[in-house]
């Protein structure tokens, strides 16, 4: 028979080992736990944990340890992630995804400006985006959206996660959107 301490360490044993966020429901088929049981125990643990050099957090429909982020350069200089910085562009199409999913390529060209396709390539590779259907016009293009592995690459449990877009700062908004504020274009092109 198990005690409660034992479930606790036996959660916290599979949650370190795992590599990817694991939902209250897998972690309750492994302990033999029921899932309430689990999830009183998770927070147990979140709340343990708080105070330490790495927290556990409710991600992407799972939990997962993560590390604290005033951390992150020890620990770039010891562990290089899989997936590489994102460039600029990537990350402009990635927001453009996440935030008007489901979307085309098409769409996604028009709001950039410029032929998205080796960099919508580059995202399915790393998984951030998946195709999630097909859109009911002529030629049905293609449909967009985040994956959970989007979510889990950016510490997020789900999209409504995402911050509002006034939330952005300023400056990088109005990089953002550049293309799309032709008033803004002219103005600058003015002298006063």
């Amino acid at each position: 028979m198990l005690f409660a301490d034992d479930r606790k360490r036996i959660l916290e044993s599979l949650l370190f080992v795992a590599c990817e966020p694991l939902s209250v429901k897998r972690l309750a088929e492994i302990s033999q736990t029921d899932e309430a049981g689990v999830k009183e125990l998770l927070f147990e643990l979140q709340e343990e944990y708080a105070e330490k050099g790495f927290h556990l957090k409710e991600i992407a429909g799972g939990w997962q340890f993560f590390t604290d982020e005033a951390y992150a350069p020890y620990i770039e200089k010891l562990y290089r992630p899989r997936m590489q910085q994102l460039s600029k562009a990537s990350l402009e199409t990635l927001a453009i995804i996440a935030y008007r999913q489901p979307i085309t390529r098409g769409e996604i060209e028009l709001i950039r400006g410029v032929n998205a396709d080796s960099i919508v390539s580059r995202l399915l590779e790393k998984d951030l985006i998946m195709e999630v259907g097909r859109k009911e016009a002529p030629g049905k293009p293609i449909l967009y959206g985040t994956t959970n592995a989007f979510l889990a690459f950016f510490g997020l449990n789900s999209l409504e996660d995402l911050p509002a877009a006034q939330e952005l700062p300023q400056e990088e908004t109005r990089d953002f959107y550049r293309h799309r504020l032709p008033q803004e274009k002219e103005e600058k092109g003015k002298t006063t």
